[in-house]
């Protein structure tokens, strides 16, 4: 748009991507967000110093922050997203539920005000008979949130949601209502101006959620009819009116299995997942909101809002998916590359290989994107894209990704926010070969076994040896995977592998470039995308198969019979050690030494990326020791507390 940027940081983010985008950078602070990104005073000193003329807040930290809004208006500088008098009222949750009701805005039933201690929580629960929610007025992004089942989870929840308020939002005022079960969560994406005009771009399905915060997006809604939709799209238009909105903003539903729809909250700012509204709709959502701050009117009639095929997004994170659906990950990003060589991707990110995933800010890498004719042609994309992405050097979500997005109950569209529980009662484990996936990947990892093996022989283009025997055209070798060993035998010509797996045949054909982070390979005439993390000279590798890492070790005949003569390494007893899960704070520690704890009993809590995590005792027994206190940073695998 021809409009120079100033942009703002911490000062470990000193070197983002959004810093070397921008025309010039001012720091705010060190890296707590309370003394950067939250911090007022050091930023509207950048907004002084660099002379800008309006600010765009983003979608994390002051982006619904009345006060900022207001001090901003004060110094006669443009806050893009709405007025004050918007944010404050639709940002207290317990205000803007009022203001829905006046508006004729269908909402859930719950108690209209702030609760003010945990007897009078539980008393309120009864009263509007559980399951409840109990949540933070000013809060967001799954913050401060606890659902409880019986007054003993309340009390709980009451504690937990107001410490988290606290500490995310400096606001620990709570508010309590009751919990739709298995709903749909669907928002509706609202564009207003100063002149009158509200438009509702379409909705948004993002009912695929972990501890409520979505995981993956989508538009438009496999669920709603036409009138459904147009009726969700006016109710939210009528509140935005009620409130003189202006910019985008979201107004956010739960729809239960009738398709009835109740009003959950309205975002007063851009959502991180804004770019599938854009996909289908063509229209730039940050422009419009840069256009309507300065004024201009909108461009576009309600009758223009088109949905131009289907749009997908996968949020990806660096968390580990196999603990509690994610836990997050820290470290450097060693080798980093988007799809982008995938038909119709976008990816918005704001880290690039070298960057360090730190425990100060959420661990989200990037949002993916696919767009295509029909949802079969965006989630078939979305596949390949999700194979093709290349990350090292922190875990991260893509093998949960992948398995939520070809689940057959997503692709019919069965979905609600409780999907990841149900689908994976145990929690996530993984993808889960069958016998052909199986056979395609051992006769995978075999050839690509011997295709280093041949390497290994050459030097560019020569052979090692003057006199080297011809080169071996028949292999007899043993894969193993999942602790099962399977004789596999191999012959080759060129890039041309046939493997034997339990008497049945593949061809596996590929140009093996060993030094490239993907392998594309075709077995049996059907196109996979690999990616070999690791392998090492005891025939070990790491490949990225169908989205899950598979540890498989290749050997010879001859080795796989003298390794059964070396001995197994002793698993260490878990459950009377407690491990810290991940890096992060501890926030309070409740036993002492001596102490008897029940199996279940918290032990203690250790905040990471803003969510509490209450630690437990896995067994009834006694504390040995305690090695951490209140205040401290622990990293992932330290000991925490000893049991004995």
């Amino acid at each position: 748009m021809g409009i120079r940027t100033v942009a703002i940081h911490s000062d470990v983010d000193s070197s983002a991507v959004h810093v070397k985008m921008a025309d010039e950078a001012v720091c705010v602070g060190p890296a707590p967000t309370s003394k950067s990104y939250l911090n007022m005073d050091a930023i509207m000193e950048a907004i002084r110093k660099t002379g800008a003329q309006a600010v765009h807040p983003g979608y994390g930290f002051l982006s619904e922050n009345k006060e900022f809004a207001r001090r901003l208006a004060a110094e006669g500088v443009t806050f893009i997203g709405p007025d004050t008098h918007a944010i404050q009222a639709m940002g207290d949750k317990i205000e803007s539920k009022l203001i829905a009701k006046n508006a004729k805005v269908n909402t859930i039933p719950g108690f209209d005000g702030v609760v003010k201690d945990a007897d009078e929580a539980v008393r309120i629960a009864r009263e509007i008979g559980y399951p409840v929610m109990i949540k933070a007025s000013a809060g967001g992004g799954g913050k401060g949130m606890r659902i409880a089942w019986d007054d003993e989870e309340t009390r709980e929840g009451f504690k937990f949601s107001s410490q988290e308020a606290a500490s995310s939002f400096g606001d620990d005022r709570l508010l309590i209502e009751k919990f739709i079960d298995n709903p749909r969560h669907i928002e509706i994406q609202i564009l207003a101006d100063n002149h009158g005009t509200a438009l509702w771009l379409n909705e948004r399905e993002c009912s695929i959620q972990r501890r409520n915060q979505k995981v993956v997006e989508e538009a438009p809604s496999t669920f709603l009819d036409p009138e459904t939709r147009r009726a969700m799209g006016e109710q939210a238009v009528t509140l935005a009116k009620a409130v003189k909105y202006s910019s985008a903003g979201t107004v956010e539903f739960l729809v239960d299995s009738k398709k009835n729809f109740f009003f959950l909250e309205m975002n007063t700012r851009l959502q991180v997942e804004h770019p599938v509204t854009e996909c289908i709709t063509g229209l730039d959502l940050v422009q419009e909101m840069i256009r309507v701050a300065k004024g201009y009117p909108l461009r576009h009639k309600q009758a223009d809002i088109p949905i131009n095929g289907w749009a997908v997004e996968c949020r990806v994170y660096a968390e580990d998916p196999y603990k509690s659906f994610g836990l997050p990950s820290i470290g450097r990003l060693s080798q980093y590359e988007e799809p982008l060589h995938v038909p119709s991707v976008r990816t918005d990110s704001g880290i690039q290989e070298g960057s360090d995933i730190s425990i100060y800010y959420d661990p989200m890498i990037s949002k993916l994107v696919t767009h295509g004719s029909n949802r079969a042609e965006a989630l078939q994309r979305m596949e390949e894209a999700l194979d093709n992405y290349i990350i090292r050097g922190v875990a991260h979500n893509i093998p949960l990704l992948r398995e939520v997005i070809i689940h057959p109950r997503f692709i019919q569209g069965d979905i609600s926010t409780k999907f990841l529980p149900e689908v994976y009662p145990d929690g996530f484990k993984g993808h889960n070969l069958n016998d052909s996936e199986r056979r395609e990947l051992l006769a995978t990892a075999a050839s690509l076994y011997v295709a280093m093996q041949l390497r290994a022989q050459r030097f560019l283009q020569n052979s090692r040896v003057p006199i080297v025997e011809p080169r071996q055209k028949n292999w007899d070798l043993s894969v193993q995977l999942d602790g099962r060993a399977q004789s596999v035998s191999l012959s080759h010509s060129g890039s041309e592998y046939v493997v034997d797996v339990d008497g049945k045949k593949l061809n596996v054909t590929s140009d093996w470039n060993l030094a490239s982070a993907l392998l594309p390979v075709t077995i049996d005439g059907t196109q996979r995308t690999l990616q070999c993390l690791s392998r090492d000279a005891a025939g070990n590798m790491n490949i990225q198969f169908l989205g899950t890492v598979y540890k498989v070790q290749v050997l010879t005949k001859l080795a796989a019979e003298l390794s059964k003569y070396m001995p197994e390494k002793v698993e260490e007893d878990t459950s009377s050690n407690l491990r810290s899960p991940m890096p992060g704070t501890v926030v309070a520690v409740s036993v002492k030494p001596g102490d008897m704890v029940a199996e279940g009993q918290e032990i203690c809590v250790i905040e990471a990326m803003k969510m509490q995590n209450s630690m437990t005792a896995a067994k009834p027994a006694k504390v040995k020791a305690v090695h951490c206190k209140a205040g401290e940073t622990v990293g992932e695998g330290d000991l925490l507390v000893e049991l004995e």
